[in-house]
């Protein structure tokens, strides 16, 4: 596979076609419609590979792990870094909040059902019992992640148990379809620039139709919205990359430079799910990580790893209390901590998950779920943000699990 295909051209290509579309949908929103549909099929192009890639890569991770020893070690390493890392960005959401109070004293004369919203989230115990599929093939079909990914590392771990004739013959039938999947991923990739300008294009279009003027949305939730991106910046300039200097020994720099084009797309689909064939093509070639690690840490790391929702979400249930004038006992702001945690682990890696997993933590402290149509006109933007820094922590681990197995890397 060519090196060449992430190169700096392509970078340009992305960057140029994010501003065109901005452009396109702010001057010419009632036109956007007929360009929809690009962004539209390539979102479909992209999540027509994230099911085979998962199950896959995993399967095939797993297997060349070898011992239960080794997949033990390298699942302790990842999550222990992705609760640690989540576990910091809600702390440095929770400080912020806290010292910035941007819901006290606010005039937000607005509200909006989210009826919608609260009907279909799962308490956490239920999302646990699902891990195990009753039906593997259905959990494919609807794309239920998590339980691909139990499935998966069981197929992985018991392909190590067999016969060595029959381990190969499969170890090899499903490396060969892990090439043939990233194949059809490169070919998708050609098409990410218009992909990028119709995405951009249809979501500031959207919010200049529904009245949501630059102007009146900073009046209302200005101080909101940079409490959530001052928490994202600290998280993914500061605390990311100084995990990646300490805890992985790489240079954090060259390590950003190289995730461009996923971070990029991640900003623009909002998609952790979605940006994965690119992160895990990025990770490898330019980070030099090995199939084994990346096929590990990434898939696991875009269905359990939400840093950027993590801190959106307790900052977003704070702020909703102060514009409520509620007071949170300190009890209850630890228990917002908690269950955000756990929300986000359990958050899907598609566009406005945090939105619904955020009823999660309302419900948790008694808070009014009216209170989310307090922050839905900003939340399209922010998801964009917090999605980048989701897939940026997902590229952090790799980085830092390979180097820990002693992997030589190019960063």
């Amino acid at each position: 596979m060519s090196k060449s295909k992430l190169s700096f051209p392509l970078h340009f290509q992305i960057l140029v076609a994010l501003i065109a579309g901005v452009f396109f949908g702010y001057l010419t929103p009632d036109t956007v419609a007929y360009t929809n549909w690009i962004g539209d099929v390539f979102l479909r192009g992209l999540n027509m590979v994230v099911v085979p890639l998962i199950l896959l890569s995993i399967t095939t991770g797993v297997a060349s792990v070898g011992s239960g020893d080794n997949l033990g070690r390298l699942g302790l390493k990842t999550m222990g870094y992705y609760l640690l890392s989540t576990l910091i960005a809600i702390l440095t959401g929770f400080f912020l909040v806290n010292l910035i109070k941007p819901g006290v004293g606010a005039e937000l004369g607005f509200k909006m059902p989210v009826d919608n919203l609260s009907a279909i989230t799962d308490s956490f115990g239920t999302t646990l019992i699902k891990i195990v599929p009753s039906n593997i093939f259905e959990a494919l079909s609807q794309g239920q992640m998590l339980s691909i990914i139990f499935f998966a590392i069981l197929l992985g771990y018991f392909i190590t148990k067999m016969d060595e004739k029959p381990q190969k013959l499969l170890v090899d039938v499903f490396n060969a379809g892990l090439d043939a999947i990233m194949k059809i991923t490169m070919f998708v990739i050609r098409f990410t620039p218009i992909g990028v300008f119709s995405i951009a294009a249809k979501v500031i279009a959207q919010q200049i139709q529904m009245g949501n003027q630059i102007s009146e949305v900073f009046s209302r939730l200005g101080l909101y919205f940079i409490t959530v991106l001052i928490g994202l910046m600290i998280h993914g300039f500061i605390t990311l990359p100084l995990t990646v200097k300490f805890l992985g020994h790489a240079n954090p720099i060259k390590h950003m430079k190289n995730m461009t084009i996923p971070l990029l797309t991640a900003f623009s689909t909002s998609s952790s799910n979605a940006t994965l064939p690119l992160t895990m093509e990025a990770v490898e070639f330019e980070d030099g990580v090995s199939n084994k690690i990346a096929s590990f840490t990434l898939p696991l790391g875009a269905t359990v790893n939400m840093n950027g929702t993590a801190l959106y979400e307790c900052v977003a249930v704070m702020f909703i209390a102060q514009a409520y004038g509620i007071d949170l006992s300190f009890g209850q702001q630890l228990i917002v901590i908690f269950t955000a945690l756990l929300a986000a682990i359990g958050s899907a890696g598609i566009p406005m998950a945090g939105l619904v997993m955020m009823t999660v933590v309302l419900k948790a402290v008694g808070l009014p779920l009216e209170g989310i149509g307090l922050i839905l006109a900003v939340d399209r933007v922010l998801d964009m943000f917090r999605t980048t820094i989701n897939v940026y922590g997902d590229t952090c681990c790799a980085v830092i699990i390979a180097k820990s197995e002693g992997e030589v890397l190019k960063v």
